[in-house]
């Protein structure tokens, strides 16, 4: 077996002196080439020749160069552009979101304000029925008064002296005072009602600017997302302009090597 490994190394090794003994044949004759061609005018033809070549080459690996700066500062650019607008969108987007809890408040305020509407008319038109009945009140107590009156004036009447007309002044003065105060509670209840109805005015008109508002942003939103879209397009065109650019200088990259 050892016999067999020597004898199996020393052709393995007999191959690649012959081999190596070949290439350097090889290398000899290559540099013969070389110095023969070097010595003749059609050399220094083809080496003015591949110059040019060489030269084409670097000026086009240059002009892919600036390209592709171009290209990379066109993008950093739309990416700046990008980020602008989505700080907008996020900016219009909480003004959006302000806009809606704004209008929820204004909602319920408005709630409220339909509710105390109510209640104050509610309130109202009770009290108004109580005046009404102490009116009436007022009304049969002064005519009981009044007969009252009458009755003891004639009463007074059969004594022998002379007598006194009474004039039921207290009883008058008391109506009328009772009918001011009156009056003057359901004028204020009034002026407070009519408070109120200007107060939801108000909100109605709170109301509908939030709507408005809401409107707006919504449509500034919009235009907002178009412009998203068309600079995001832009971008994919640029990106596969991009590409296509390095691929070529890659491929021209290949072919200077």
């Amino acid at each position: 077996e050892e016999s067999l490994q020597m004898w199996d190394l020393n052709k393995r090794l007999e191959a690649y002196l012959a081999r190596v003994k070949f290439l350097e044949e090889e290398n000899e004759v290559l540099r013969a080439e070389i110095q023969s061609a070097k010595g003749s005018p059609a050399g220094d033809s083809w080496r003015v020749k591949y110059e040019e070549e060489l030269r084409a080459l670097r000026d086009a690996l240059d002009h892919a160069f600036r390209e592709k700066c171009t290209a990379e500062l066109a993008r950093d650019n739309l990416y700046e552009e990008i980020q602008q607008v989505k700080s907008r969108c996020q900016k219009e987007q909480a003004a959006r979101d302000e806009a809606k809890k704004q209008l929820s408040l204004s909602r319920k305020e408005l709630e409220e304000e339909r509710r105390a509407q109510i209640w104050l008319k509610e309130s109202a038109v009770q009290l108004e029925k109580e005046v009404e009945a102490l009116l009436e009140m007022h009304e049969e107590e002064k005519e009981r008064l009044d007969q009252e009156v009458a009755s003891f004036s004639q009463s007074l009447e059969s004594f022998p002296c002379a007598p006194v007309t009474f004039q039921p002044v207290e009883v008058e003065d008391y109506s009328k005072r009772l009918s001011e105060i009156w009056k003057g509670a359901v004028e204020t209840y009034k002026t407070e009602v009519s408070q109120l109805e200007g107060s939801l005015c108000q909100a109605k008109e709170n109301l509908w600017k939030a709507v408005e508002d809401n409107q707006q942003s919504q449509l500034q939103l919009q235009h907002l997302e178009k412009d998203l879209a068309g600079l995001k397009a832009r971008k994919e065109m640029l990106e596969e302009s991009l590409a296509q650019q390095w691929q070529e200088q890659r491929g021209e990259a290949e072919k200077f090597q």
